[in-house]
């Protein structure tokens, strides 16, 4: 039995009302991996992003056939090569890492260890490069992955030399050390930020998993802007920062400069 009402038009360009547009739903099967699940099943990609067994079928069938997902004999769901391929295009990364590069194979060919290059991306830093050593201690940390501005050595110097709004806003937030599970007061943070800014080095050090130091200096932008951050980072005990502080300091000046920064900013000593 009819009702006897006429279903409402609908506007052309306009999407209906409940739901979210196509492209966001696409965009959190993507975002549904990470480090700890790599593989998923159609299943699971409905579970983690609240999609529709059936839509999320067709939108991981879409992906797929873009290159962004890739789907194996047995059903299962990875990452497509296709996205690495438009990663490599981000300035940010691509640019940053061809004039980087040379310095960071300087600084692990010295320390033997895990030598990071990381830029800001919100309230994270974003891992871009890692050069290892085959005996290098092991890290929590892989190309691609995100890292705590407040508790690494990389975000540190991110943290420090970005606009006071930046730094406001981090401050304003709950703030743990990882993975130790230890709150971060504010006033404790402004200190440390304030020390980095002097002295143009971040030192951090952790106990756990594994006893290690974290050293990191800012890379500068043809604007005089920070661009990313450089870190080295080697087992407590073999570790003396006023050695690999001079050292990670020039590495990153380096960088600064073949990014045409025009003037050693956010270095301690320097004019």
């Amino acid at each position: 039995m009819t009702t006897g009402r006429t279903p409402p038009a609908r506007v052309r360009g306009r999407r209906p009302p409940q739901g979210a547009p196509v492209v966001d739903r696409a965009l959190s099967l993507l975002a549904a991996f990470d480090a700890t699940h790599r593989t998923l099943t159609l299943g699971e990609l409905s579970r983690r992003t609240g999609i529709p067994t059936s839509s999320a079928l067709r939108l991981a069938g879409r992906l797929v056939a873009w290159g962004a997902l890739e789907r194996d004999d047995t059903g299962l769901f990875t990452v497509g090569l296709r996205l690495w391929e438009v990663a490599s295009l981000a300035p940010r990364g691509s640019g940053l890492r061809q004039v980087a590069m040379p310095f960071m194979g300087d600084l692990e060919e010295v320390t033997r260890q895990h030598v990071l290059l990381a830029v800001r991306d919100g309230r994270d830093a974003l891992l871009v490069e890692r050069l290892s050593s085959h005996q290098a201690m092991e890290v929590l940390y892989r190309v691609g992955g995100r890292l705590p501005l407040h508790s690494t050595g990389v975000g540190l110097a991110l943290l420090a030399f970005s606009d006071a709004e930046v730094q406001e806003d981090v401050l304003a937030q709950p703030l743990v050390h990882e993975p130790e599970q230890v709150a971060v007061p504010a006033a404790v943070l402004r200190r440390t930020l304030a020390e980095v800014r002097r002295e143009g080095l971040a030192t951090l050090r952790r106990a756990v998993p594994t006893p290690l130091v974290s050293v990191a200096a800012p890379i500068f932008d043809a604007d005089e802007r920070v661009a990313a951050a450089l870190s080295v980072i080697v087992p407590a005990d073999h570790a003396d920062p006023r050695l690999l502080g001079p050292a990670v300091r020039t590495a990153a000046r380096s960088i600064s400069r073949g990014l045409g920064a025009r003037r050693s900013i956010g270095y301690a000593g320097a004019g």
